[in-house]
């Protein structure tokens, strides 16, 4: 089993949650690149690693899931997905830092204008051209304590297979465990 994890904003692919996925899952190759900042550039890399491994599952997670959305004909859980990302980049412009090491070894970020116009105009067309099938095999997960964002009105109006659960933005082991966890399992099941 191959699962394609993306990550957050201000996360890598060597994120806690990349850690606790291949424990939970020992038996998946998971696959968990770092995003570049660049949306175009980031995108096109995601549909490239799906044409080449093609995976079972692909996980995202804030921003993550918003990319994990447009990659079409997989089965995917959005997990807090970051539909209007451009609305926390404005709160964050300047240099900020990544959470997490990151392959490439850069530590921080720049956000200006130009990066917050280059996912205000991907949010314009989020859900464009959305095949027929996708509601089948997209799955939304929120956090009902998630200050930072909440899309899932965005996502109720194209997709119907959504859960909430008890818990805030970031993922944590109990998060993992007792909601996201069973959520695989029960995709990865109905795959068989």
């Amino acid at each position: 089993m191959i699962i394609l994890y993306i990550h957050g904003l201000s996360s890598s692919g060597q994120s806690g949650t990349v850690d606790l996925l291949r424990r939970y899952f020992p038996q998946a190759c998971i696959i968990a690149p770092d995003l570049p900042l660049d949306p175009t550039v980031a995108l096109q890399l995601l549909k490239e690693i799906c044409e080449t491994n093609q995976p079972d599952l692909i996980i995202g997670t804030s921003m993550g899931g918003m990319f994990a959305q447009k990659l079409f004909g997989y089965k995917k859980i959005l997990v807090n997905p970051a539909f209007r990302l451009y609305e926390i980049l404005k709160q964050n412009k300047g240099e900020n830092k990544f959470f997490n090491h990151r392959q490439d070894g850069v530590q921080t970020f720049i956000i200006d204008d130009a990066l917050i116009a280059e996912y205000e105009e991907l949010a314009a067309h989020q859900f464009d051209n959305i095949p027929e099938g996708e509601d089948e095999i997209t799955f939304g997960m929120f956090g009902r304590d998630d200050n930072l964002v909440n899309d899932s009105d965005l996502f109720l109006q194209h997709y119907s297979n959504m859960t909430w659960f008890d818990g805030g933005h970031r993922l944590n082991d109990k998060i993992l465990k007792h909601f996201v966890v069973p959520e695989i399992n029960k995709v990865i099941q109905n795959q068989q």
